[in-house]
């Protein structure tokens, strides 16, 4: 039978203790997209967003994102965010978002790098809604992640 992690001997959800671990390097690196119609990416790339610097603002709302993981994350644990980059790119059909978090701690990166992607999408959404509410976020997915017990992972194209 397997054992899952996250349920105690009972079936009932308990946080993973991770104090006997040290810490590692670790790396996780996410992408995501937000589809948009040909007039919203005209108004990204022209800058005539009625709410702003639409990437600005997603690009910091991304990063605290990352942040807050365990806030959000009831199992996640707190753990050192020691790098965050949040890339945004508006491309034809929308905004390419890739994030990247770097920790040196007990235990992965991998939900703060999802949060971070899924936040900044979020805000590309609520800046751009009230110019076409067609837009979707969509593909939010692991792209690698490096250290940890399971070693480097990448997506093979």
């Amino acid at each position: 039978m397997t054992r899952f992690t996250h349920l105690d001997d009972s079936g009932h959800a308990r946080m993973v203790d991770v104090t006997e671990k040290q810490p590692t390097v670790r790396a996780a690196t996410v992408e995501g997209f937000v589809a948009c119609p040909a007039h919203v990416v005209a108004a990204l790339r022209d800058g005539t967003v009625p709410k702003g610097d639409v990437l600005a603002v997603a690009r910091v709302a991304g990063i605290a994102a990352a942040k807050r993981t365990p806030e959000l994350l009831p199992l996640a644990h707190v753990i050192g965010v020691h790098g965050v980059v949040v890339d945004l790119a508006v491309e034809d059909g929308g905004v390419r978002i890739v994030a990247t978090v770097r920790t040196a701690d007990r235990t992965g990166v991998e939900m703060e790098a999802f949060t971070a992607v899924s936040v900044a999408a979020l805000n590309v959404v609520d800046m751009v809604k009230g110019i076409d509410k067609s837009v979707s976020v969509e593909g939010v997915r692991l792209i690698a992640k490096v250290g940890g017990k399971s070693g480097s992972w990448r997506r093979e194209p």
